[in-house]
């Protein structure tokens, strides 16, 4: 501690603290700068210090020590109110209902001294002449927390009817407390339209929207505005988390996440504030939010996670279970405490209601990763039960067999798992004569139960062809050999594939023209060779899927298409109602519209793959559709129709939403975000990758999907300006991206977004971070572009966070880099701020610079800006004119400003003289610069004339000075160039102020 602090430095150092981070450490420098202020022998040092010390406290995890301090400040005013002065009388009156609200927090401070201390802060309020206002809304808040309810709307209705005055609470924090009311009351939508105010930012405090944020979010759950309840959780969240005594809003945001599916999120939020468990100084605040915590230990627990490890007091090791039954007891203790000093029942009645919530819904996506908990969420699409399940009867064989048959003759998705049922049955009920399985039965049951085996299935597809043989069948046998020739090929065999599928392929088209077989056993074994053959010529083309390649005229190529034409001229004449044979049209429709793509005609691939998809629904097996549709929105996309791959996007999603696993619907909802936002519905195509990262999560692939989509969905939030929802989910998707996963380019989009919004949330030093360690990044890049950029934008954050000598540098090196890449404007840009930073350096008083460097200096840079400037117009060619006049214009007007500015206090008459000549110089050669421009720089040119007036009317000069004015007025006279002017809002704003600024200073110079 300074031993020479005087009562000015005193002042600096409370102001200081008290913008320091709430907690223990602010606190205690509060009672070392009172012990400070003790030594001074000033009684309103003293006073100050209390109030400051008071202040800290309250908001804090310590509340319950404000009430010493205050103390000795009322017996003070008591004593001596001489001693304090207009702002500490109004603070000491101000405090009043602090000590009231706190004292109620407190359990062991007996109601009756709570209302003696209401009768004395009503008498002290009249006595200085101030409205009931704060009194009467004291009293509610007392009235309501005993329970007392006809004593409360009393309460209530006299608060809102009193006066406001300098004693009421701001408007936020009475909408807050009066919102409150109509939710615990049952009225949502009311308290919601209460609180809008607030929402919208109409009404601001240092604690709201904060604590409004936190308290919508159950009502908006409720009321099932789900898409404001997300909002508000990633908005309020941010306000909430740096601020210590904001547990009961932490505790909102944590029931949030309970009651809305997102239990890991909850856990994560639990172990962000471990101190919450056991600070004491807020009785009030811990039970509640013990409250909470016991209603998701307990919800973990009903899931079957009850031994699960999760965040709890320190000191030991909790499980779910235990810390259910700890926080119950802790939260269940204290609520008694409450109600044994009110003499109701009312608070623990509150707290056991909270703790017995039920979720309001299965799962509400954030958009934020949570880490994998094992915790179970939505998972993937419904699969439907078989009758015989659903109706509860057990393994009944031929209920399961008709299930099972109706499934695979519709060509339902779910019939392999139909027929494993049988299978499961069958071995139930294998000593049972009257229901063991024909050999047709056993042959679909083999053949199906190798096609869920994929790759591993090649033996039981051998085996299911013997058995198709046993049952009279050749052709089916022929068509699961086929198959078995198939998953050799996805096994990477393809060569023995080729072989195995041959005498199939042969001996079905004999059968076929003997009649001795149908059409579809027939099209099942050419669809299966035409699958090989597919396979072949995208592993000769050397590549995995519809991305072009060379393979136009290859022999693998031209082997697929004379397979995929032969499939396509047996089944398609002869397809008819025979949905097997339909499917096999279309699917020979499909491969011809790959080949297509991979020989590099993207037109004709897509007009084919759109006939698929077409067939494929028309025939009534829509779930055949979704893989075409998903790769037809790919080439839609690289043809640059837009209206044809959302069309097929949307498509593929209708088709497939109830089979898909949860990583497609990932993937195709990203692709339809994306396509979204490339036409610039940043709305939909925020909703959609939202679903996108949901989807990933499920899948297991939150770090490489779900990061990609939330790093989308952030930009999305960004472009709709929902800056804290956008910082929310970028910094989310931070923590995941990787540059092998997703590169570089991801992470520096990423950072730089975030830069952007935290510099809208005001957090300039956070945003400088990212925008440097994006910087860092692209330096490494060939194109410097946005190297430059990023440290410019840096220096501008760094600049807004008062870090001056980093500032200078980071422009500094921005600079080096404009004039690198031949970037004028981005040079001159930085030399400017650079020259603004000089003079806020000397603003800032540094001791150690001489008298007048910062001026000097900050003229040496704009001079290397004008001369930057008037060099690119002499070495520029007539296309970079225009801009570059109006860059120089308006490097002279901030010269102008800057000389003006900088007139020292003590300055002599002639030195002001001199710089306010060289200013007017400026202004005067701003405003030729931007009359060259016409209309398009009238504002700019206006501005810079008035600015000159202004000087000339400082160097007694009226008549120059009116002569400005009146210029003005007649540039906005014109009726042409009014409506020119009036194109939108913010020009009527701009000329609104600029006539009436020429109206002043015609009457300051005598003129009007």
């Amino acid at each position: 501690m300074d031993e020479d602090m005087d009562f000015e430095s005193l002042r600096r150092a409370m102001q200081e603290n008290y913008e320091q981070p709430e907690g223990p450490a602010r606190n205690a420098r509060a009672e070392l700068l009172l012990t400070e202020a003790e030594k001074l022998n000033i009684p309103l040092a003293v006073v100050e210090a209390l109030g400051h010390q008071l202040k800290v406290y309250n908001h804090s995890s310590e509340k319950d020590r404000m009430f010493v301090p205050f103390a000795r400040l009322l017996r003070m005013w008591d004593e001596r109110p001489e001693d304090f002065d207009e702002y500490e009388i109004h603070s000491l009156h101000w405090v009043f209902k602090w000590v009231s609200s706190g004292m109620l927090g407190q359990p062991h401070i007996p109601l009756a001294s709570i209302e003696k201390w209401l009768g004395e802060m009503e008498h002290r309020y009249r006595l200085a002449g101030h409205s009931e206002r704060a009194v009467r809304a004291a009293e509610f808040t007392v009235a309501r927390e005993v329970g007392d309810l006809a004593r409360a709307e009393r309460a209530y209705a006299a608060w809102l009817a009193a006066d406001r005055d300098r004693m009421a609470d701001c408007h936020a924090c009475e909408l807050h407390d009066q919102g409150g009311w109509r939710a615990e009351r049952g009225a949502d939508a009311e308290a919601l339209e209460l609180w809008r105010p607030v929402l919208e930012g109409e009404y601001t405090c240092a604690h709201e929207p904060h604590a409004v944020l936190a308290s919508s979010l159950l009502p908006l759950l409720r009321l099932g505005r789900t898409d404001e309840a997300r909002a508000h959780h990633l908005r309020g969240l941010r306000l909430v988390r740096p601020m210590e005594s904001m547990r009961g809003a932490y505790a909102d945001h944590v029931e949030f996440c309970v009651l809305s599916g997102n239990e890991a999120r909850a856990l994560e939020l639990l172990a962000e504030r471990p101190s919450y468990f056991t600070d004491s100084g807020e009785p009030r605040s811990r039970m509640d939010f013990l409250a909470v915590v016991a209603l998701l230990a307990d919800r973990l627990t009903s899931l079957g996670l009850g031994t699960r490890t999760v965040p709890g007091p320190a000191g030991r090791t909790w499980t779910a279970g235990e810390l259910a039954a700890h926080a119950r007891v802790e939260a269940l203790s204290l609520a008694g405490r409450f109600d044994a000093r009110n003499g109701t029942t009312r608070v623990s009645e509150r707290v056991r209601r909270r703790m017995d919530r039920q979720p309001l819904m299965e799962r509400l996506p954030l958009g934020v990763r949570a880490a994998r908990t094992g915790i179970a969420g939505a998972t993937t699409a419904p699969v439907r039960p078989s009758p015989a399940a659903a109706a509860g009867t057990g393994p009944d064989l031929p209920a399961l067999l008709a299930e099972a048959r109706r499934l695979s003759a519709s060509l339902h998705p779910e019939s392999v798992a139909a027929w494993a049922a049988v299978a499961e049955a069958v071995g139930d009920v294998r000593d049972v004569r009257d229901q063991e399985l024909t050999p047709r039965d056993r042959a679909e049951m083999t053949d199906h139960e190798a096609m869920g085996l994929g790759p591993e299935g090649v033996e039981l597809f051998a085996r299911a062809a013997e058995l198709h043989e046993d049952a009279g069948d050749p052709g089916e046998a022929l068509a699961a050999r086929a198959r078995g020739a198939y998953a050799l090929a996805l096994s990477g065999r393809s060569e023995e594939a080729l072989a195995a599928v041959s005498e199939p392929y042969e001996l079905v088209l004999a059968l076929f023209a003997e009649t001795s077989t149908g059409l579809p056993q027939a099209a099942s074994v050419l669809v299966g060779r035409a699958r090989i053959l597919l396979l072949r010529a995208h592993e000769a083309a050397g590549t995995n899927g519809l991305n072009g390649g060379s393979g136009s005229g290859s022999k693998a190529s031209a082997d697929a298409r004379n397979a995929a034409r032969e499939l396509l001229a047996l089944a398609g004449p002869g397809a008819g109602d025979d949905l097997l044979v339909a499917s096999r049209a279309a699917e020979a429709q499909a491969m011809l519209g790959e080949l297509a793509a991979l020989s590099g005609d993207a037109e004709k691939a897509a007009e084919l793959l759109t006939e698929a998809s077409e067939a494929f629904v028309a025939a009534g097996v829509p779930w055949f559709a979704v893989e075409y549709e998903a790769r037809l929105t790919g080439l839609a996309r690289q043809l640059g129709d837009a209206e044809a791959a959302e069309r097929a996007a949307r498509g593929a999603l209708e088709h497939g939403a109830p089979f898909m696993e949860a990583t497609g619907h990932a993937q195709l909802h990203l692709q339809l975000a994306e396509i979204l936002g490339a036409t610039g519905r940043f709305g939909p195509a925020a909703d959609h990758a939202l679903e996108a990262s949901h989807w990933a999560d499920v899948g297991g692939e939150s770090a490489t999907l779900g990061a990609w989509a939330r790093h989308q969905l952030g930009g999305f939030l960004l472009r709709r300006e929902r800056w804290a929802e956008a910082a929310e989910v970028l910094e989310s998707a931070l923590a995941e991206l990787s540059a092998d996963t997703h590169g570089d380019g991801a992470i520096v989009q990423t950072r730089w977004w975030l830069g952007d919004c935290l510099t809208e949330l005001g957090e300039h030093r956070e945003a400088a971070e990212h925008w440097l360690r994006a910087a860092d990044i692209a330096r490494r890049w060939p194109e410097q572009q946005d190297h430059a950029t990023l440290a410019h934008l840096a220096a501008e954050a760094l600049g807004h966070a008062g870090l001056l000598p980093e500032a200078e540098q980071a422009y500094e090196r921005a600079g080096e880099l404009w004039l690198t890449l031949g970037n004028v404007h981005g040079l001159v840009r930085s030399l400017r701020a650079r020259a603004w930073l000089a003079v806020r350096g000397r603003d800032a008083g540094d001791a150690e610079a001489p008298k007048g460097a910062g001026v000097d200096e900050a003229r040496e840079l704009m001079g290397r800006a004008v001369a930057a400037c008037e060099a690119g117009l002499s070495e520029g060619g007539e296309a970079a004119r225009e801009s570059l006049v109006a860059e120089l214009a308006h490097t002279h007007r901030q010269f102008g400003d800057l000389l003006a500015r900088s007139v020292p206090e003590d300055a002599a008459d002639d030195a002001i003289r001199s710089l306010f000549e060289e200013a007017l110089g400026r202004f005067t050669l701003a405003v030729s610069g931007f009359l060259s421009l016409g209309d398009d720089a009238l504002h700019d040119r206006t501005g810079a004339q008035l600015a000159a007036g202004w000087i000339e009317a400082d160097l007694d000069r009226p008549g120059w000075a009116a002569g400005r004015a009146r210029d003005v007025l007649s540039a906005y006279a014109d009726a042409d160039t009014h409506a020119h002017a009036h194109a939108d809002a913010d020009a009527d704003e701009i000329v609104a102020a600029r006539l009436a600024e020429a109206e002043r200073l015609l009457r300051a110079a005598g003129g009007g």
